[in-house]
């Protein structure tokens, strides 16, 4: 038999130039019985996948015994409530919380009163017998007509 297109991609293969599908193609022409006496040599290279069983778990006891060589404990895994987690930023926000708080009383207690009636209690001065200046002075108006005359309003 004529084995030329095994001997190209051998010579492909070992120029890094083979694709993943024709690197199957000879891993599976390997893994065959019968193989040419010229070929045979690459046999043990390609076939040794299937030859080999793929064991990648570790066993059960892995942790343990290389706890054991570190000297230390295995330890359990803790589970974190979304609480606890967000712990870190709850207390963030207090602390801006009072920084504002403490910032605002510090600016109210130094800026000056903008109405001093807000801050003291008015006294209303005694009331004063007699005719009051301020209610015979006022005018009413309306606005369709022109503006009359206050009416004099009595006090007794």
């Amino acid at each position: 038999m004529d084995y030329k297109y095994i001997e190209q991609l051998l010579e492909r293969y070992w120029n890094c130039e083979t694709s993943l599908e024709e690197e199957e193609i000879l891993r599976t022409f390997f893994s065959q019985k019968e193989v040419p006496a010229e070929l045979r040599r690459y046999a043990s290279l390609f076939a040794y996948e299937h030859q080999e069983v793929r064991d990648d778990v570790l066993d059960d006891d892995f942790d343990a015994r290389m706890m054991e060589k570190i000297g230390k404990a295995p330890q359990k895994a803790r589970t974190i409530s979304l609480t606890q987690h967000l712990m870190p930023l709850f207390k963030a926000a207090a602390v801006v919380a009072i920084f504002l708080t403490l910032g605002n009383a510090a600016q109210r207690a130094f800026e000056a009163p903008a109405n001093d009636l807000d801050m003291a209690v008015i006294e209303q001065p005694a009331t004063i017998e007699g005719k009051s200046v301020a209610m015979g002075d006022t005018l009413k108006v309306d606005t369709l007509q022109k503006a009359q005359q206050p009416e004099p309003v009595i006090i007794k």
